[in-house]
């Protein structure tokens, strides 16, 4: 798909706050508001557009606590991948999970409520998952540039 500038200023503004109105949106942007809404309908037709989200503070729901872990598994046999992949994407305190090319295996990004729910998470959860071989736990000491 082709993008002009104005599809990428409905994109930075929307990114910015996917809660804009048309109307506010087309002023910001410079367009009236039936050209703008067709724009942004195309664009989430295409798929460019693929939701819209909160953004929540993790504090406020008691997970604020956040590991990356690193996770290599003993075999990449399809049924051990399989077995792996959904019981983590099961966990609600896996908010993010990556196969990786290369070592390790799996980037997992977990949110809890302090190192005591990480510690339970990782004995009773992840290390419980038949064909887990190696993980390793990284602490944020600071945020520099939190993801979009």
């Amino acid at each position: 798909m082709a993008m002009d500038a104005i599809d990428r200023a409905i994109i930075a503004e929307l990114e910015r706050d996917g809660r804009l109105t048309n109307v506010q949106l087309a002023q910001r942007i410079g367009l009236t508001t039936g050209p703008c809404l067709r724009r942004v309908q195309r664009l989430e037709a295409e798929g460019v557009i693929r939701g819209y989200r909160a953004v929540l503070d993790p504090g406020a729901l008691g997970r604020a606590f956040e590991v990356l872990v690193d996770l290599t598994l003993e075999a990449q046999d399809a049924e051990t991948v399989e077995r792996f992949e959904q019981a983590l994407v099961r966990a609600d305190e896996v908010v993010e999970l990556r196969r990786l090319f290369g070592s390790p295996d799996y980037f997992v990004r977990v949110a809890v409520a302090d190192l005591a729910a990480y510690e339970s998470f990782l004995s009773l959860r992840v290390m419980t998952i038949s064909g887990v071989r190696n993980v390793t736990s990284h602490f944020t000491m600071k945020t520099v540039k939190p993801a979009p």
